[in-house]
């Protein structure tokens, strides 16, 4: 597959909002710049909590020709009329969910930094890998996926990369010619005002 010209946007909610109003904030940014997918990851394992948040935001991802993706509860997909599922337990569950949801969901797998679980994901039937975080961080053990495995994977690897974490503007510079996507969470929604932090993340792609 022959990368992009540039990375698309991949956006992920943050895992507590409130649904009074962040439907609105999330179609401001949406608004902003072209994203292509927006992941809901939330906290909670409240089945009605997340069915409610996935009604509304789907309503605004789906008026913007946006897919939205669920993190984890590949069971919820169907029934609440998303377009697929984002697992984070490498390539364990990406069968079982490809199986599940059928060949026209969405089934994304985060693999941390190991190239191996992303490869395996891959050959199961990922229709993405996603790598981070991309800077050291003090949490877990600090390891990182480093800029070296994103060429090897856009030389030797169809199936499209994703760069999630630790995301600055001298990453995402770093990163640009290797990757397929960025996907930005906490990068935007920490920020006072989302949509002009989501411009100044794509600006540093170049």
């Amino acid at each position: 597959m022959d990368m992009p010209e540039k990375p698309q946007l991949y956006l992920v909610t943050p895992s507590e909002f409130e649904l009074s109003t962040f439907p609105d904030l999330l179609a401001r940014v949406l608004d902003t710049e072209k994203v292509s997918c927006v992941r809901l990851e939330m906290a909670t394992r409240d089945e009605d909590k997340l069915a409610r948040a996935a009604d509304t935001l789907r309503e605004v991802t789906h008026a913007r020709d946006i897919a939205l993706v669920l993190s984890e509860h590949r069971m919820l997909v169907e029934r609440l009329g998303l377009d697929g599922v984002h697992l984070t337990d490498g390539p364990r569950s990406v069968r079982d969910a490809r199986k599940l949801l059928g060949e026209d969901a969405i089934v994304g797998s985060f693999c941390g930094t190991s190239r191996h679980d992303g490869m395996s994901a891959g050959e199961a039937g990922a229709d993405y890998v996603c790598f981070g975080p991309v800077t050291p961080s003090a949490l877990g053990d600090g390891s990182y996926a480093e800029q070296e495995m994103f060429e090897w994977w856009s030389e030797v690897i169809e199936v499209p990369v994703v760069a999630e974490g630790g995301l600055d503007a001298a990453r995402i510079a770093q990163l640009a010619p290797f990757t397929d996507f960025f996907a930005f969470g906490e990068e935007v929604w920490q920020s006072d005002d989302p949509a002009q932090r989501l411009r100044q993340l794509v600006e540093a792609i170049g």
